[in-house]
């Protein structure tokens, strides 16, 4: 029995830096013996089905694999299907009223809690707003992730410390929610 994950890699093809094309990816991935690959955009979201059923072992293969083939470190998280559809579900914003570019969620490694960002005076940020999840972060930034104070805040080494996330914004969660359904 396979299990459909998604693949997210963190920080690639940004500025022309740490270029792994998708096709080549999507070989990678098919090469470790996945099945069912494809890749959506080319900021480093892949899906496929292992028989594997170890998020943390799926990932350090493919990190392992990436860096063997390409030459440099790439953090990959590797999240399955009913992880990513519960995330969805979960969202404590309006999702459906919002656009794709005003919603995001962090991805993180482990668990996160309230205390970690305690420090943060999240009222100074507004209308920007997050929420936390078991293991993601949603934010809500009206102006979009780029021009968002919350989220440059919220990147703060301090507040992050022994975490790795990614971020991903509502548009490619539910894609990538639509492209793990079985």
């Amino acid at each position: 029995m396979s299990t459909r994950y998604a693949a997210l890699l963190r920080g690639i093809n940004v500025g022309g830096h740490r270029k792994v094309p998708m096709a080549e990816l999507r070989t990678l991935l098919t090469e470790l013996g996945h099945g069912g690959v494809a890749t959506y955009l080319q900021s480093g979201n892949a899906v496929f089905s292992s028989a594997s059923g170890d998020e943390k072992t799926l990932a350090a293969e493919l990190e392992k694999a990436i860096e063997a083939r390409f030459g440099f470190t790439v953090t990959c998280l590797v999240r399955s299907a009913p992880y990513l559809a519960a995330v969805a579900d979960a969202c404590p914003f309006p999702a459906a009223e919002l656009e794709g570019k005003q919603l995001h969620v962090t991805y993180f490694d482990g668990p996160v809690d309230a205390a970690r960002f305690a420090p943060l005076d999240a009222a100074a940020f507004r209308p920007e707003e997050f929420r936390l999840g078991e293991r993601e972060l949603y934010l809500y930034a009206p102006e979009g992730l780029g021009r968002s104070k919350l989220a440059e805040a919220l990147a703060r080494p301090a507040l992050n410390k022994g975490l790795i996330g990614t971020t991903r914004n509502w548009n490619t969660v539910v894609k990538l929610v639509e492209m793990t359904r079985d």
